[in-house]
């Protein structure tokens, strides 16, 4: 299973997460996006998700806690434990025995990233 992990700010648009996507590898291929779940409700996520015909995952911040990832961001370790949201929530995503399949991605307006991971799917 192969799934994308995003990272955005609260006012990341549906361009910057494509963009993100699109940096990461792209959307072929995959079976979910992936975030935390404060923000799986986020309307430019929920058209992306549309877009690629993909279901969100909702990942539990305490979930992310430490999940090694290559990137690591000090801000997004302090607040959520985890070098990278993106990473941590696309190996979160794909189920056990997940690898990265692509490191995360920045759009340009550096308000979103992204990763892709491929796992068992459980």
């Amino acid at each position: 299973m192969k799934v994308a992990g995003l990272g955005f700010q609260r006012d990341a648009t549906l361009d910057a997460l494509r963009e993100a996507l699109v940096a990461a590898g792209g959307p072929a291929g995959i079976a979910a996006v992936a975030t935390v779940s404060d923000k799986a409700e986020a309307g430019a996520l929920k058209l992306l998700a549309r877009e690629c015909g993909v279901p969100i995952k909702a990942i539990p911040a305490e979930v992310l806690t430490g999940i090694a990832t290559p990137t690591q961001s000090k801000l997004i370790r302090d607040k959520f434990g985890t070098g990278s949201v993106a990473e941590a929530a696309a190996l979160a995503a794909a189920g056990r025995r997940a690898r990265l399949i692509s490191r995360r991605s920045i759009s340009q307006d550096r308000t979103a990233t992204a990763a892709i991971a491929e796992g068992d799917g459980e």
